[in-house]
């Protein structure tokens, strides 16, 4: 399970060019996972072109999006397509992602059995430590965008504050 200022949980997924990408290549920077139910589902869709809306200031403070779905690659490149977003969309085939972050969802569309992701966001800082976490109560519920956008520009608040101090330390002890 992750919970807030705990190590993110380290992955390694498959993008909609079945290339795999993994946290650990975006060290140093934040991130904003963003788990959904489906491609091509009404929430979904508008969740991620949200995401895809904010990318300009998201993009300004230094974080990244990553969108994560039990959806096969072509069908996430296809939903990437059509709704031209800019951001990674992986794919969690086996569920490990989902289980390892605590956000599966099962029965999604009355399919019993069926075990998908459920919406959720979590953000992890530069340094790999989780800073917020939401889970949607049910798939249908979309997120506090204005919260998720809040918390990455006080990440990157907090960023800049420790370069700052690093060069006054620096400065002082020359």
């Amino acid at each position: 399970m992750s919970q807030i200022n705990e190590k993110a949980p380290l992955f390694e997924l498959y993008n909609t060019n079945k290339e795999k990408v993994s946290l650990s290549s975006y060290a140093g920077e934040a991130v904003i996972l963003a788990f959904y139910p489906g491609a091509f589902t009404g929430v979904c869709d508008t969740e991620m072109c949200a995401l895809q809306e904010n990318m300009e200031s998201f993009n300004a403070s230094g974080a990244k999006v990553i969108g994560i779905s039990v959806d096969s690659p072509w069908s996430n490149a296809e939903f990437a397509k059509k709704y031209n977003l800019d951001f990674e969309l992986l794919s969690d085939l086996n569920r490990e992602v989902v289980k390892m972050y605590d956000v599966t969802f099962e029965g999604l569309g009355g399919l019993e059995g069926y075990v998908s992701a459920n919406r959720a966001v979590v953000i992890v800082d530069s340094e790999g430590v989780i800073k917020y976490r939401w889970v949607a109560e049910n798939p249908g519920v979309e997120p506090n965008y204005d919260e998720v956008e809040e918390t990455v520009k006080n990440l990157n608040w907090i960023i800049e504050k420790k370069k700052i101090n690093s060069i006054i330390k620096k400065g002082l002890y020359k």
